[in-house]
Formats: structure tokens, C-alpha cells, sequence
């Protein structure tokens, strides 16, 4: 340890990250307080990390996080998640912020100040890349295309913003690649019903947990969109054709536009969603890159709708993971074995259910003869705690007929994921 390199001390510290870990290490010798001091990188202060986080009175918080920042130099990342840590004085937070802010890459703040601080003001026209905001509000955005050059992730969460501001904020950003949206109280106008955001770099967006009646998005160079427990009149995705990763998770939507041109598309990834199968499938063949596809606990507009496998196949040449949930309703099954296509380069394949019975078994057969070239199957099954007589049984021959088929199909790895 002796003959290590001051810089690479520092590294070993950087890479433990929890302040309070940090300073223990750095006691060891000399050296290790010199790499502490001067080549240290990356800082963490988070609650949960350290009980006595929640003794200490806010005043006293606010001492040791200042004594501990002031003693390094040229740090690049900065993390201070204070969950329910009330009562830090605006001073404090101004002081740790312009004592770092010229080196800072990173920036995670989640911290309660009194008056609230500017944060877009204190870390505007520096070298910040990633910025992560929680449980704050951001006022008075200037429309000002170089204030962030450098930030390329930005993530919000529980931070109240205006549609404007939002949109004004992206825009000053024009290195921005990733952008996170987590419950975020969004303020619009009385005549305000659209939350329009704009951004030609912009390569990924996960929203969850807003509730908004029109979001337009316009993203010239948009890979991956994900939507989570979201409840939206209308989405709309003007780009350019470069989506490639399109997901949704318990999503209310009454229009969904991602747009024409979706020839690049190679993960569609579908759960917790009511659809209208003839519209999406419309949305979605065109596909013909697709590589992964997943429909899992749908809810059909129309009960009569059914997905064929022959659709699949055919529109999706290149799949090479499907997903299926088995839903029989009314004597409906909503996933089809009509067709004689195969999947011939689906390799892997998930399959599950909420409620079973007696015919998973067969759809699962021929779900299987439909794909020659499978490897692994993935069975994902939903067990309650009060179990009739009749289930019991049912669930007895469902497992009777997969040791059938891992005999016949003994090259394909069989994986049994229960709830």
C-alpha cells in the first residue's frame, strides 16, 4: 500500500463514495489525507447511509458537511440525498455549491433549504454534465441556450416546474441526452393545455407519474422512451425515425402517437395497458428490426381482438425474445396460434399467466413448436395464498405437461419464475 501512487489513493477513495467511509479511510496515514485532500473525486452525504444523519440537529448537519467539502479540492462529483431532514440554512447550501461548482461534473441534491436555492442559478455556465433534482422548485427559467453547455442527464423528481420553464430548461441544454421525469408537479396556465418540449439531442426520456391532458414531444434523435403509471389524454412524438427502444407500464392513454417512421424500432415493450390492437399493430409493423417484443397483462378495447402468432412472424422476421402473458377471457384467447409462420430466430421466450387452466398447457405446446430454434423459456406464474381443490389439480398437470416437453425439447433451458 505504501508504494501506491497519492492520485490512485485518491481513486480508492473516490470509488467508496460515502462521506462518512471516506474520512475513516483517509485517518489510515498520511498519504491517504493527502489523497483525501487533493485528488479525491467523488463525495456522498445520504441519510440512509448513517443513522446519526437523523440525531444531529440540522445546524450541526450543516458543519460537518461544510467541513468535510472544504477539505477537498477539485471535486467532480457531489451526492446529498437529506430525505426528512428538514431545516438546512440556504447559506450552507450556497457555500458547499460555489466552493465546488467550477469542478463539478455531477451534481445529486435533494436538500430542504430555507429560502429554497436557486440551484439552475448556482451551477449555470460551468462544467456540470448530470444533474439530479429532488423535492425542489425551479422558478424563472431564462431562455438561455448555453446556460448548462455541458449537461448531458438531467433527472427531476418531485420537483415542482412550470410547462414553460420545463421546456426553457431543456432548451438550455443543448448537449442534453437523457432526461428523467419522477412525479413531477408540472403548473400550467389557464390557457395552457399542452406541454410542449423541444430538444434535437435529446436521445432518452423516462416519464412516470404525471397526469396531463396533451404532451408533444419533439425529438429529432430520440432512442428510448419509456412511460410509467402515467395518465395522458394525448401523446405525440414528433422525431425523425431514430426510436429504437419504446416502453410502457401501466399507462392511460386515449391517443398514442409515436410517429410514422418507426422502421428502427428493435424493443417494443408493452405491460399494464388497455389497447387497441388493429391501431398499435398499425403503429408498430412497419417494424421489421424489431428484436425483442412484449405484451404482458393487456387489456383489449375490443374482447374479440386477437394477436395471431402468424402477425408476428411475419411482420417481426427478426424477433429474438418474445413475451407473452396468457389471458383467456370469456373463451377469448387473446394471443392466437392461427398461422403456420415460424418464429425462427426467437431464441427466448417468456410466457406467463394470472389465472390458469387447463388449456395454458396447449398454448404453451404450440408455442413451442412454433419456435425451432428456442433456447429458453421463462414460465412466470401468479400462486395465491387460498388454493382450491380444482386449482390445485390444475396446477398439477400444468406441471406434469412442461416435464413432458422438457423431455421432447431437451436443447431448450426451462425457467420457472413464480409470484
Amino acid at each position: 500500500m505504501e508504494d501506491l501512487p497519492v492520485e490512485v489513493v485518491g481513486s480508492i477513495l473516490s470509488r467508496l463514495g460515502a462521506a462518512r467511509d471516506v474520512v475513516i479511510a483517509s485517518a489510515t496515514c498520511r498519504k491517504w489525507r493527502e489523497a483525501y485532500r487533493k485528488h479525491l473525486h467523488t463525495l456522498s452525504f445520504n441519510s440512509i447511509d448513517w443513522p446519526v444523519y437523523h440525531e444531529l440537529t440540522p445546524s450541526r448537519l450543516e458543519i460537518l458537511i461544510t467541513r468535510t467539502i472544504f477539505q477537498t479540492t477539485g471535486l467532480e462529483g457531489l451526492s446529498i440525498m437529506m430525505d426528512d431532514v428538514d431545516g438546512f440554512s440556504a447559506s450552507a447550501v450556497v457555500a458547499w455549491l460555489m466552493y465546488t461548482r467550477e469542478t463539478l461534473r455531477r451534481l445529486i441534491y435533494n436538500v430542504r433549504a430555507t429560502p429554497n436555492v436557486n440551484i439552475l442559478e448556482m451551477c449555470g455556465r460551468q462544467k456540470l454534465e448530470l444533474l439530479f433534482l429532488a423535492y425542489n422548485s425551479i422558478t424563472g427559467v431564462e431562455p438561455n441556450f448555453q446556460r448548462f453547455p455541458c449537461l448531458k442527464s438531467l433527472s427531476l423528481s418531485y420537483v415542482s416546474i412550470s410547462a414553460l420553464d420545463l421546456n426553457l430548461l431543456l432548451t438550455a441544454c443543448p448537449k442534453i441526452e437523457i432526461l428523467e421525469l419522477v412525479d413531477p408537479e408540472i403548473a400550467m396556465s389557464d390557457a395552457q393545455v399542452t406541454v410542449e418540449l423541444t430538444s434535437p439531442t435529446l436521445k432518452s426520456i423516462y416519464v412516470e407519474s404525471i397526469s396531463l391532458d396533451k404532451v408533444i414531444l419533439e425529438a429529432d434523435s430520440i432512442e428510448c422512451l419509456h412511460l410509467k403509471d402515467c395518465a395522458l389524454e394525448v401523446f405525440e412524438l414528433i422525431g425523425k425515425g431514430t426510436l429504437k427502444h419504446f416502453k410502457i407500464d401501466d399507462v392511460s392513454v386515449l391517443h398514442l402517437d409515436i410517429g410514422e417512421t418507426v422502421e428502427n424500432l428493435e424493443i417494443v415493450d408493452i405491460s399494464n395497458f388497455t389497447i387497441i390492437w388493429p391501431k398499435f399493430y398499425q403503429m408498430i409493423s412497419r417494424s421489421s428490426k424489431l428484436r425483442r417484443l412484449r405484451l404482458w397483462d393487456m387489456v383489449f378495447d375490443d374482447e374479440d381482438e386477437i394477436v395471431d402468432l402468424e402477425t408476428i412472424a411475419v411482420c417481426f422476421p427478426q424477433l429474438s425474445h418474445l413475451s407473452l402473458s396468457y389471458d383467456l377471457r370469456d373463451g377469448v384467447l387473446h394471443y392466437g396460434l392461427q398461422g403456420s409462420s415460424h418464429l425462427v430466430n426467437v431464441t427466448v421466450l417468456e410466457i406467463g399467466w394470472t389465472v390458469i387452466n387447463d388449456l395454458f398447457s396447449h398454448w404453451v405446446e404450440g408455442l413451442l413448436k412454433r419456435c425451432p430454434n428456442l433456447k429458453k423459456l421463462v414460465i412466470h406464474g401468479v400462486i395465491s395464498e387460498a388454493k382450491s381443490h380444482e386449482e390445485y389439480q390444475i396446477l398439477a398437470r400444468f406441471t406434469s405437461s412442461i416435464v413432458q416437453f422438457m423431455r421432447k425439447y431437451l436443447h431448450v433451458e426451462v425457467q420457472f419464475e413464480y409470484e
